[in-house]
């Protein structure tokens, strides 16, 4: 089975109440719920806001490091989830749940294939 990446794009300039928020975890925990029951559930992680990050950036033998995000967009990879699928079909369909569940645009992304040893 091929694992794809289905990643939450997060808008920041919409801030959400603590209710909204509670609201959007509790639908995607159900989500989460059924990859695990139906066997297509990897890992699941939620990020802070991108203020929170450093950029860690190679230079000629060096590297910087500054706060914040690196690109310079509204919306920021605000979580995601790691599933085992079938096929594309299969991960764009657990990704059209977690887009409903979490009022959030879904990035669906494989995985390379990395051949078994």
């Amino acid at each position: 089975m091929k694992q794809y990446l289905l990643a939450v794009q997060y808008d920041e300039t919409q801030p959400e109440t603590d209710e909204e928020m509670r609201a959007q975890m509790a639908r995607t925990g159900r989500v989460t719920d059924e990859m695990k029951a139906a066997g297509s559930w990897v890992f699941v992680g939620g990020l802070l806001p991108s203020h929170a990050s450093t950029v860690v950036r190679p230079g000629t033998g060096t590297t910087t490091m500054t706060d914040g995000p690196f690109a310079e967009t509204k919306e920021q990879l605000g979580g995601f989830w790691v599933v085992r699928c079938d096929d594309l079909d299969q991960a764009l369909a657990w990704a059209e749940k977690c887009a409903l569940a979490c009022g959030q645009p879904i990035e669906v992304r494989p995985f390379h294939d990395i051949p078994e040893a």
